[in-house]
């Protein structure tokens, strides 16, 4: 531990060690598995991210339209419209899973036309709701052609590892994610002779960690990837399905859930269940957004910016 851990006492460390409801627009700088606090996102987006900047947006859930609600295709538009006005052009975005609501052609058909405005290579895991249809057919036709399994793979961009994995294949309702032993086999083998020093990025749609079991928000064989993932100086595990902003750090692991651009969802323990939350009209914006990811080479850092679609 470092003196300026020391003077910064118990408090500080209480924040790094439970779960961090992360606060509008705030940058975050991922140092040795340490995140610090840079500033309101108005300072954030002044800084010149350099090397890789990605996106990440989630839960889009085309095809909902309940009170929460009624045009999730609308909240999702001014999305990729925020997107479009990013001044520095990510290199790419990821999709965190539950694209639609209930698997249906028109609805992957509406997603895909609105999120290709943002003219931007697309990077998919499926949430349990793109995997509603009798063959899990037409999510694997759209978005599982070179992938593994379920739909599991990786990939590499400007030296960071990302892999993007699978938790609701054989999810029960109520119940937690789980990999299976055919992913968390690959992963072992994916991860095989890379350095320590190369930053990893995983992404899936349940969180790798158990926000609230009772909801079944986690993974229940999490364990097992991130001991194959221990060995390495800087991971990063990125998931949605929650519907909120969560952080939590444990050694060189940051985890870090992403706001829907279709509904929010209640804090963990404040409601009989969870499922959209309707909230005043005037503050379902507040609620709704996407994240930015950058890395820069050589410093092993990332840095995350939530963004609300209205401040």
């Amino acid at each position: 531990m470092t003196s300026r851990d020391h003077d910064e006492g118990p408090n500080r460390r209480k924040v790094l060690e439970c779960m961090t409801w992360v606060g509008t627009g705030v940058l975050w700088t991922i140092s040795g598995g340490v995140p610090h606090s840079l500033g309101l996102i108005d300072q954030a987006m002044a800084k010149d991210a350099g090397g890789l900047t990605f996106l990440q947006i989630s839960d889009s859930h085309v095809g909902f339209d309940k009170p929460a609600n009624p045009n999730a295709k609308g909240t999702l538009e001014e999305a990729i419209d925020r997107i479009k006005a990013i001044p520095t052009r990510p290199a790419f975005m990821i999709h965190t899973g539950d694209i639609t609501h209930l698997s249906k052609d028109s609805q992957f058909d509406d997603a895909e036309q609105i999120i290709s405005r943002a003219k931007l290579d697309v990077h998919y895991v499926p949430g349990e709701h793109d995997i509603v249809d009798p063959d899990v057919k037409i999510y694997k036709e759209r978005y599982g052609r070179g992938t593994k399994g379920s739909g599991y793979y990786s990939f590499d961009a400007n030296g960071v590892h990302f892999m993007g994995l699978v938790n609701v294949a054989n999810l029960k309702g109520g119940g937690m994610g789980s990999l299976g032993d055919e992913q968390l086999e690959w992963i072992e083998d994916d991860l095989k002779g890379r350095p320590a020093s190369q930053p990893i990025v995983v992404f899936a749609h349940i969180p790798l960690w158990t926000v609230y079991p009772e909801w079944g928000w986690g993974t229940e064989d999490s364990a097992r990837a991130l001991g194959y993932l221990k060995r390495f100086g800087s991971v990063t595990v990125l998931n949605g399905h929650i519907h909120q902003v969560m952080q939590k750090v444990e050694g060189n692991v940051t985890f870090h859930t992403a706001r829907s651009t279709a509904f929010p969802q209640p804090a963990p323990g404040t409601a009989p269940s969870p499922g959209p939350m309707k909230v005043p009209d005037g503050q379902l914006r507040k609620m709704l957004g996407t994240a930015s990811v950058s890395y820069w080479e050589g410093e092993q850092r990332l840095a995350i910016i939530d963004t609300p679609l209205k401040s």
